[in-house]
């Protein structure tokens, strides 16, 4: 998704949720300064490993662990895309993801723990996450990928693939790079909180706001791609 058409969407988000928009340029430029140093910026090789592939994104949702072990052949088959949080139902699981699509708001040492055996981390700047910045990115010594939800030309080390929570971003990244056929596993939208959200001390009324934007975006994207469906 090009940011001329996410740049809308975004302003749409940012008024509905009341976001603070400065504080979503300092995380990104927070973040754009971080990733200077890793020097593991290489967005050809999240193309290698989705690139015509079938993958399964993971949720967090409350259907997550029930959905595991409903499809462990498909999940053995399939390129694995952690949403966050799920990174740690996945290890409880035996199941290292190929790549992590984090704003380091799950329980983050499962996340460093995966990305150092392997898995492709690609972390989100937003106004809410800048201390979990400060604290984790010295940590992710495996390969890492930034994105923000602004315009990522304004940073040399951003991306911008659309969507806006972990779960519809994970999806737009899949379809940026062709996936030849996108599953997702745990994602649920009514109204109950997963465990593997971790949302025990977080306002709990705008993560369901959120979710809400989740499956707004969602439905806008599976209407232009029929290779996306839900296991």
């Amino acid at each position: 998704m090009l940011y001329t058409e996410w740049g809308p969407i975004y302003k749409k988000i940012v008024n509905d949720l009341d976001l603070n928009f400065k504080k979503d340029k300092d995380a990104a430029i927070l973040l754009d300064s971080l990733l200077e140093n890793k020097k593991k910026n290489d967005i050809k090789k999240i193309e290698k490993i989705i690139h015509r592939k079938e993958v399964i994104i993971f949720g967090a949702g409350p259907s997550l662990e029930k959905s595991i072990n409903n499809n462990r052949n498909k999940i053995e088959k399939s390129i694995k895309i952690s949403v966050d949080g799920s990174t740690s139902a996945l290890l409880k699981n035996k199941i290292k993801p190929d790549l992590i699509v984090t704003d380091l708001d799950g329980y983050v040492p499962d996340q460093i723990q995966s990305n150092v055996r392997g898995s492709f981390a690609v972390i989100h700047a937003h106004g809410d996450n800048i201390k979990a910045l400060e604290k984790y990115i010295k940590s992710f010594e495996g390969e890492i990928l930034g994105t923000t939800q602004m315009d990522p030309s304004n940073f040399k080390n951003l991306h911008n693939f659309g969507g806006f929570t972990d779960g519809d971003r994970a999806v737009y990244l899949a379809d940026s790079f062709n996936a030849k056929k996108i599953f997702l596993i745990g994602f649920d939208f009514k109204g109950e909180i997963g465990k593997y959200s971790f949302s025990k001390n977080k306002d709990k009324d705008m993560k369901i706001r959120k979710l809400k934007w989740c499956k707004i975006l969602l439905n806008t994207i599976m209407e232009k791609n029929k290779n996306i469906e839900f296991l």
